[in-house]
């Protein structure tokens, strides 16, 4: 009796072992303009993977927040699975601070890990009664301009850098951008420290005259506020974003779950993927899929952030680590 009760419990035990083996659990950590596209694109890859795998259930957690933020949470100990961020800048931190990702991560997918792009949008009061066109009318008196903080954003970053080079663009020198890129922050009331927080400034607390944003963020505007609550208006120059993902090597690798990580991430790169990208106003990369959505993606005169500043990690260093460009311009050093 004894041993059959024993061989009855050890079986037990094993099918218990077999189904918490046969659920996998997955989280991603965002930034914060990226709410309503993982919603969509998480439904869409469950039911994928959930078909490849039908004895394996999959659960999706989200993170959001500013990117710089959330890297750092990574860093100090958030188990993510893979990271989504808006910049390579925050992805790098990962391989500095405790090699938690490789040096190599972002040749391990297409598009250097990038599997859509944004360009930088004013968006202003409806009627745009400042006349904001370009960047130089942001520096107009009496103009405030909404934007998070590029020490913490990544959306503030493109702004800045998309900002400096107008200004290389148009015949200026690298002081030229520095007094122009200076003013500019000085007009900002306040820098939230993420996109969606810079949203909620602009358009709940109806606190400033133009939120400098990605694209895609202009349509989440739409979609909650009304789009007769605002006008979106492109810029002569923007630096195009280059929305990196990776998997996080020592996460997955602890919690056995880089398969599912790695299909999580490739499946943004399916036509399935880019479709749910275009349809959140983000650039697909498949020219197919960009060919069908001319109409809400207009043509943009982008900057390559790496041909006009150099690499990221020098990017980073010369003006957003602590005392480096953007600390001396804002302080008025």
């Amino acid at each position: 009796m004894k041993k059959i009760l024993s061989a009855s419990l050890l079986a037990a035990s094993l099918a218990l072992a077999g189904s918490a083996q046969a659920a996998t659990t997955l989280l991603n950590v965002s930034y914060d303009v990226m709410r309503d596209f993982y919603k969509d694109y998480n439904a869409a890859f469950q039911k994928h993977w959930e078909a490849e795998h039908p004895d394996e259930k999959l659960t999706l957690q989200m993170s959001f927040g500013g990117s710089s933020k959330q890297a750092r949470s990574v860093i100090d100990g958030l188990p993510a699975d893979v990271i989504t961020m808006n910049m390579a800048t925050d992805i790098n931190a990962l391989v500095d601070n405790g090699k938690l990702v490789p040096d190599n991560w972002v040749t391990r997918l297409p598009n250097n890990s990038a599997p859509f792009t944004s360009a930088t949008v004013f968006i202003v009061r409806k009627g745009n009664p400042k006349a904001l066109k370009d960047w130089p009318d942001l520096l107009k008196d009496g103009v405030q301009v909404i934007v998070p903080n590029p020490k913490t954003s990544g959306n503030g970053r493109y702004t800045y850098l998309s900002a400096w080079g107008y200004v290389l663009k148009n015949g200026g020198d690298e002081e030229k951008a520095k007094t122009f890129v200076g003013k500019l922050f000085k007009q900002a009331p306040v820098l939230d420290t993420g996109g969606r927080a810079a949203t909620t400034t602009f358009m709940t607390n109806q606190i400033g005259d133009v939120l400098v944003t990605f694209e895609n963020e202009a349509e989440m505007i739409a979609r909650e506020f009304g789009r007769d609550q605002f006008e979106v208006v492109y810029p002569s120059v923007s630096a195009e974003a280059e929305p990196p993902v990776s998997v996080v090597d020592k996460v997955v690798e602890k919690k056995g779950t880089r398969t599912a990580a790695e299909d999580y991430l490739k499946y943004l790169w399916s036509p399935e993927g880019q479709e749910i990208a275009a349809n959140n106003y983000l650039r697909p990369r498949d020219p197919k899929v960009l060919a069908k959505y001319t109409d809400r993606f207009p043509k943009v005169d982008f900057l390559s952030v790496e041909k006009t500043f150099g690499d990221w990690r020098t990017v980073q260093k010369t003006h957003f680590n602590d005392g480096g460009v953007f600390d001396q311009i804002y302080s008025g050093q």
